[in-house]
């Protein structure tokens, strides 16, 4: 996950260089529809299927066929309205790429049981490789497009070839064949807990993107794609992280719901280490921004800064309300996720109706605002379902919390220490500078979270 997130962020970096910021505007419009469809095409049967003791043949089967057409209905539908929405934005590309881009639902849906199959099995290290590999290829062919000047087709190439090779290297590696058939009833026993968890991932999955709708509309294309490349570099580690712990603990989780010492125990232990990881990490990219984009975008790019850092600031809260969230999907029967989802996206379109009008900037502070209420409201609707209290988990975060706020103030000092040096010197320092004094700290204050990494990465390298 680490060598996938430095690829996205070089090839990121590259070609945002060689394009213009309404090129990412316009797709960041695209990834609207693009998140929509694919939570409907899973439709929630993924997350049952991984949950279920024992799925059968004709439960996969079924769920493979269900995805296939809803994805294919769906790419059609959204050729239709391509063009009507391209009129909306003034954006006549959008009708050009349509056809070419909402082929990765009908490709994606050819892996979604392969996908569960491996999960499942913990195969975590193939499923990371094979995003590594696809990562690669696509990142490579996007960088040489867009250095030969095709613009945002090197971005629709990119996402295009990016679930192909994909989807290609799951039937290659797993050639699954069945004589079982399709079952409407196997649908129909899975349907109640699916169909919540496809209305509260399509909820999140249209809030989480709607801002860009309204930006791009009220404003230009140009300021959604500033804000859209502050959210894009500010998730590449959050969502690289995010998916590595969420794929790892839902299946870890519900394996292991029924002992309730250890199922506390193993939350805890994932929100210690997770705090302690990505603190420091978020943190230190609001210290650095203004060296980092630089150094690395140039000043086209600058214009990017503020929202990057104000949305930095969310990824403090996001990864952890991922973990409560996985402990819902794994002891609760769906109605309490779907009812928490009502409420706090009634919160979320509030603060976007009163951030909306009042710039670019108050929606990004909104976003971050959301992404902490987001957290306490997962945290405390999980504590039904731990055996531990409240300041349980205080007790995990805290401590890694104020140390990256220490090594920030650190930070911060650094660069008006050395403002003199060149821009990339100064960089070096300053990661070198929080890098040193969050670990000194961890160590000399013997913080728990420091020694189960060291544990936990000792073990890992014993048994290699």
């Amino acid at each position: 996950k680490f060598l996938t997130m430095v690829i996205q962020m070089a090839v990121s970096i590259i070609v945002a260089r060689q394009l213009m910021p309404d090129d990412f505007g316009i797709m960041a419009i695209m990834t609207f529809f693009t998140s929509v469809a694919l939570t409907i095409v899973d439709s929630g049967f993924s997350q049952t299927l991984i949950r279920k003791v024992s799925p059968t043949d004709e439960e996969y089967r079924s769920v493979l066929y269900f995805n296939i057409v809803v994805s294919i209905i769906l790419y059609l539908l959204f050729i239709a309205v391509a063009r009507p929405v391209a009129m909306l934005y003034d954006a006549p590309a959008i009708a050009t790429i349509a056809p070419v881009l909402f082929l990765v639902l009908p490709i994606n849906a050819f892996c979604v049981v392969q996908t569960v199959m491996f999960t499942r099995e913990f195969r975590f290290a193939l499923l990371s490789k094979i995003v590594f590999l696809a990562s690669l290829i696509s990142g490579v062919v996007a960088v040489v497009m867009a250095l030969m000047g095709c613009g945002i087709w090197s971005l629709v190439a990119q996402r295009l070839l990016q679930m192909g090779i994909k989807a290609a290297a799951f039937w290659i590696i797993r050639r699954w064949r069945t004589t079982a058939r399709f079952s409407f009833a196997a649908l129909r026993a899975m349907a109640p807990f699916s169909l919540r968890l496809l209305a509260t991932d399509l909820i999140a999955s249209i809030y989480n993107n709607v801002a860009q709708l309204f930006i791009g509309q009220m404003y230009t294309t140009s300021m959604l794609g500033y804000y859209s490349q502050a959210q894009k570099l500010k998730d590449l580690p959050v969502t690289s992280t995010v998916q590595a712990v969420q794929g790892v603990t839902y299946p870890a989780l519900s394996k292991i719901s029924d002992d309730d010492a250890k199922f506390t125990e193993g939350y805890l232990r994932i929100q210690r280490l997770l705090s302690f990881a990505l603190f420091p990490v978020m943190l230190g990219f609001v210290a650095i921004a203004d060296d980092m984009f630089l150094l690395l975008l140039g000043h086209k790019w600058m214009p990017t800064v503020p929202y990057f850092e104000i949305l930095a600031l969310s990824g403090l809260f996001y990864p952890l309300a991922v973990v409560s969230y996985n402990v819902l999907k794994a002891r609760s029967d769906g109605r309490v996720i779907l009812r928490l989802e009502i409420v706090k996206r009634v919160i979320m379109i509030a603060v976007l109706v009163v951030t909306i009008t009042q710039g670019v900037k108050a929606v990004a502070w909104g976003m971050t605002a959301m992404a902490a209420v987001e957290f306490l409201l997962n945290t405390a609707t999980a504590l039904r379902y731990l055996k531990c209290s409240l300041s349980a988990i205080v007790r995990a975060v805290v401590p890694s919390l104020l140390l990256a706020a220490v090594m920030f103030v650190a930070v911060c000092g650094s660069l008006t220490l050395f403002a003199s040096c060149h821009v990339a010197l100064r960089l070096v320092i300053d990661v070198a500078i929080g890098a040193v004094s969050y670990l000194l700290m961890a160590s000399l204050f013997r913080v728990r979270a420091l020694r189960e990494g060291v544990k936990l990465v000792a073990e890992i390298l014993k048994k290699h």
